[in-house]
């Protein structure tokens, strides 16, 4: 029995037919795919991710390096100069805000859970700064746990494909878990993130080339 949407409904056996042929041809594009972030164990990935808001994952992979052997632990990283993290992570942009985030959230950690990333989502998004996307992300590419991870890309590629009326992310979300089964939760959001990185971009999509124009029916579509 599928699950609810955000507006109570069941998506119907056709709704999730359809849901099934678009996910088939990702899986074709993309057979296998996990976070272009690199990352050593879950608090590295955690890390990651919240340096990576408004960068790219290229940005954020240049300086973990380096801020991960001056840091090597949450422990470290709590008692942190945030001066000498903004210089390291300076590129990235928001350096004074993600500095500031990524030490709160360390010593957040250590205070919380002994230092250990917790593989829950409602002990993840006590954390500071760590909203559902990010532990989505965490628990999906860290833990190997079923969770759909919401950001730009997937609410742009899913309004359009028309898998989802909602702009929410935590709507996106649920109406996303109701549509697909629970097993391909995890690599779903990988693959409509890279999607909409290479194909369905939000300003020149490239409607032509693309593999599910078919199955799409954004008014908007481009020759």
């Amino acid at each position: 029995m599928p699950g609810r949407r955000a507006d109570g409904s069941r998506p119907t056996p056709a709704e999730r037919g359809r849901a099934r042929a678009i996910l088939n041809r990702l899986k074709r594009r993309y057979p296998e795919i996990h976070t272009a972030l690199r990352y050593r164990d879950p608090w590295q990935l955690l890390v990651a991710t919240v340096l990576s808001a408004q960068t790219t994952d290229e940005n954020v992979n240049r300086v973990t390096p380096t801020l991960f052997r001056r840091y090597p632990t949450p422990a470290a990283l709590a008692a942190a100069d945030p001066a000498e993290v903004e210089e390291l992570i300076y590129s990235t942009g928001y350096y004074r805000q993600k500095a500031r985030s990524i030490i709160a959230l360390s010593q957040d950690l250590v205070a919380r859970c002994g230092g250990e990333v917790p593989d829950d989502i409602d002990e993840l998004v006590k954390l500071h700064g760590v909203g559902r996307k990010t532990a989505s992300v965490v628990l999906a590419e860290a833990f190997g746990q079923p969770a759909i991870a919401v950001d730009t890309h997937v609410k742009r590629v899913t309004n359009r494909l028309g898998l989802t009326t909602n702009t929410d992310p935590v709507k996106i979300e649920q109406d996303l878990k109701a549509l697909f089964p629970t097993s391909e939760w995890g690599g779903l959001s990988m693959r409509l993130i890279q999607f909409g990185r290479d194909v369905c971009t939000a300003r020149s999509p490239r409607c032509g080339d693309c593999e599910l124009v078919d199955l799409c029916p954004w008014p908007d579509k481009r020759p």
